[in-house]
């Protein structure tokens, strides 16, 4: 299966590549939330050949699909992870497949073809980028600790996320080396795993946006949390991700 799932998200990047570096149309979900024919074309072609293959799974995808786990499980896809990134052209953009067996991570695949990274994982078996095994950072001196965030679609009506965004940037900041902010979930658990930020936080976030990357980090010896230190549910609001290490830390200033 995990041979499958690479070799789908290899195609599909294929098609993401295509329209990086062609002609973008535009639509809006919201003010600010963009969607391209290409997120449409992706997710179209991934649901289908992994519906054909796994009909015993469900298909949770960000454009189209069911809600909850089929008989075997759930696949959650995110055809263009970072699609704000994608269309202005910038490098930090990617296709995230996300096998989960009774409610619990089994197989993650997250590819950016522009930068030519995949990482990879299977439960019990480790995490790799391009057939390199990676690990998490034993960073655990906050100040050595470079984070990563994201910023939530809902920050425009400057409410309790925004809100909550302002805070934790005013509570982490002076005390880490920096925070980055790429604008790909799926990646910033990636880099997490490959030990380039020692650890990442974030609210809103969608199934498909962590499903994938969740499995690549743990598999890197890393830990995920809701807010309360809480194994991570894909109903919670806010995702805690770390080396293990700083952990608490982050927990302790959100």
């Amino acid at each position: 299966m995990l041979e499958d799932m690479i070799s789908l998200a290899k195609e599909a990047g294929e098609i993401l590549k295509e329209g990086y570096f062609g002609k973008k149309e535009i639509f809006y979900k919201g003010k600010v939330d963009l969607v391209t024919k290409y997120d449409i074309k992706i997710d179209a072609f991934l649901k289908y050949e992994i519906s054909s293959r796994y009909p015993d799974f469900s298909i949770i995808a960000e454009e189209s699909g069911e809600s909850g786990e089929g008989e075997e499980g759930a696949i959650y896809i995110d055809p263009i992870d970072g699609t704000t990134n994608f269309v202005h052209s910038i490098p930090f953009c990617c296709v995230s497949i996300g096998v989960w067996k009774k409610n619990s991570p089994y197989i993650g695949v997250v590819y950016n073809p522009i930068l030519d990274e995949l990482f990879y994982a299977k439960r019990g078996e480790g995490a790799f980028l391009n057939g390199s095994k990676i690990k998490v950072s034993n960073v655990d001196n906050s100040y050595q600790a470079l984070l990563a965030t994201g910023f939530p679609y809902t920050k425009v009506e400057m409410g309790e996320d925004f809100k909550w965004v302002i805070k934790t940037m005013k509570n982490l900041l002076p005390k880490t080396r920096d925070i980055r902010r790429l604008g790909s979930a799926a990646l910033d658990l990636c880099y997490v795993a490959r030990g380039s930020f020692d650890a990442f936080y974030e609210c809103n976030l969608k199934p498909w946006d962590v499903a994938a990357g969740i499995c690549i980090l743990k598999e890197a010896g890393g830990r995920v949390s809701n807010e309360k230190g809480k194994e991570y549910k894909m109903k919670d609001h806010i995702i805690v991700a770390s080396n293990g290490n700083l952990h608490n830390f982050i927990i302790e200033n959100l």
